[in-house]
């Protein structure tokens, strides 16, 4: 049965690690003078060795080697034992699901018995952070006093949850996160092991997918091996791990320079109709706009993870960029990639993170009378001769202002309002850029009179509309042109709106009998 490669190839010693050479000198310097420690804490995020080095450290205190400084040498009978996974003194617990103090208990009575058949038993303790308070206070005093055939290894991702008097009987290890070369080499290794043909921007995904823990990147590449001979494309990458590609995030972030909401909702849209995740899409944009950020910072000193041919224009978008505003996009796009995926709409919280970071400067005030664009099929009146202009004593008065409603004008219908709808964001968009875009997050509820109700889902949506003080107005005139009646705009939560009750027949009845003067009888 084939392994998962982070399994597979995970290193046999300790000058296979990559990354952690701080942690590795000190254990094998350890094991060489014979002064290995009867108790160690590894903390760290996850997927950076911390398993893998206590393995590692397992093997080197029961290996045969005669030479010290070599062990371990991953040749002699006991340090293929541990590879194989039959060493009987390698002992390994999760006390995530042996959380009790009986688990702990059962673990210290069986503590004194002798090695099986290495030099030492070795205790492995992954996760003890979640040991309970009974439990930890039953490991002490054999953490502190153990047999001297017994070493310790505690391993855990939040160190803030281990006891201090743990951690005082311990020597502590900080594993750190590994940086993007690192993950790219050890990755191009493993594909070099495996006959695997891989470009080397899928790799630099994988490695930014990573974020800084090999097993996740290594997992990552397992996801895409594909058939012998085939070579696994960025393009390939991207769809199977759900990410939009640099140049995606790159344009989402100069339409949100530029202003644009339209530009940047198509951007989104796109990316998410090719396959994209919409909180893997939040992620990336959260990295990219991190290293602008940086980059402002900290100019020439920061090394960019990013495209040769891309590191220009991320230059010159941390110049446009003021530095309040990008911690508030990288705070905003980091909720959205927090977010649950299991939303009716999930990419709803990325379009409102870069909905919510558009300016809310609304647009100048023009007539509607001078929006020419606004009614095609009405021509303008020709300009009468010279004498004939003369003889007027009124001014010409506007073809149909917002606040008047001619004679014999029709109803105002939700049927009409919806048939007319696209045309009317289409003219909207021709005066104000961002409207589009939160026209797009409503729809039309009801008509009351001369007035349109639009609902929007959530109301951070309704306030950021209504933010905008012309845009009710807009709205509105470019109805009042395109069905030839007056529409106002009225803004309300959908789930809150309530729908004025519809005339029965029998209240028309009765109506009609008061206006003739009659009465209504029931008759059975």
């Amino acid at each position: 049965m084939s392994q998962a490669l982070y399994r597979k190839w995970r290193p046999a010693r300790f000058d296979d690690v990559v990354g952690q050479q701080h942690v590795t000198r000190t254990l094998r310097n350890a094991v060489a003078a014979g002064r290995v420690g009867h108790a160690y804490l590894f903390c760290g995020p996850r997927g950076t060795g911390k398993t893998t080095i206590a393995r590692l450290l397992a093997k080197a205190v029961n290996c045969l080697a005669e030479d010290p400084a070599e062990r371990p040498c991953d040749q002699c009978a006991s340090c293929q034992a541990i590879n194989e996974g039959r060493f009987l003194d390698l002992i390994e617990i999760d006390a995530a699901s042996n959380t009790g103090v009986d688990d702990i208990r059962a673990l210290r009575d069986k503590i004194n018995f002798s090695p099986s058949e290495g030099r030492f038993k070795v205790y492995i303790i992954d996760e003890v952070h979640m040991l309970s308070p009974a439990a930890f206070n039953a490991l002490l005093k054999t953490l502190e006093e153990p047999p001297p055939h017994v070493k310790f290894v505690l391993a855990t991702t939040e160190e803030h949850k281990v006891l201090a008097t743990i951690k005082s009987r311990c020597q502590q290890f900080n594993f750190r996160l590994l940086s993007h070369q690192e993950i790219v080499g050890r990755l191009r290794w493993i594909a070099g092991q495996e006959g695997l043909e891989v470009e080397p921007e899928a790799l630099a995904l994988m490695a930014r997918q990573g974020a800084g823990s090999i097993r996740d990147a290594e997992s990552l590449l397992d996801q895409l091996v594909t058939a012998p001979g085939q070579t696994i494309t960025l393009e390939q990458a991207q769809l199977v791990l759900g990410t939009a590609s640099f140049q995606a995030v790159s344009n989402l972030v100069t339409a949100w320079l530029d202003a644009d909401g339209g530009r940047g909702l198509t951007i989104i849209h796109d990316a998410l109709g090719a396959g994209a995740d919409a909180r893997q899409f939040a992620r990336q944009m959260v990295d990219y706009l991190r290293q602008l950020l940086l980059l402002q910072a900290g100019g020439d000193a920061i090394t960019l993870d990013a495209p040769a041919e891309e590191q220009e224009r991320m230059v010159a978008q941390a110049r446009r960029a003021t530095r309040d505003d990008l911690v508030q996009a990288v705070r905003r796009f980091s909720e959205a990639a927090l977010a649950s995926s299991s939303s009716w709409q999930p990419q709803l919280p990325l379009e409102l993170a870069f909905i919510e970071l558009l300016p809310t400067e609304a647009a100048p005030d023009i007539p509607v009378a001078s929006r020419q664009q606004l009614a095609p099929a009405q021509t303008r009146q020709q300009e009468p001769a010279p004498e004939i202009a003369a003889q007027r004593e009124e001014p010409e008065q506007p073809l149909l202002a917002p606040a008047q409603k001619a004679e014999g004008d029709a109803a105002l219908t939700l049927d009409a309002v919806k048939a007319r709808w696209p045309n009317m964001v289409e003219r909207v968009a021709q005066e104000d850029k961002n409207l589009p875009a939160l026209l797009a997050m409503c729809k039309p509820l009801a008509t009351e009179d001369d007035t349109l109700i639009l609902g929007f889902d959530f109301p951070v949506l309704k306030e950021k509309f209504e933010s905008k003080p012309e845009a009710r107005a807009l709205v509105g005139s470019v109805l009042t042109a395109l069905l030839g009646t007056r529409c106002k705009v009225r803004c309300v939560v959908t789930k809150q709106y309530t729908p004025p009750p519809q005339p029965t027949l029998a209240d028309e009845f009765y109506a009609l009998a008061e206006e003739l003067g009659g009465q209504v009888q029931e008759i059975d």
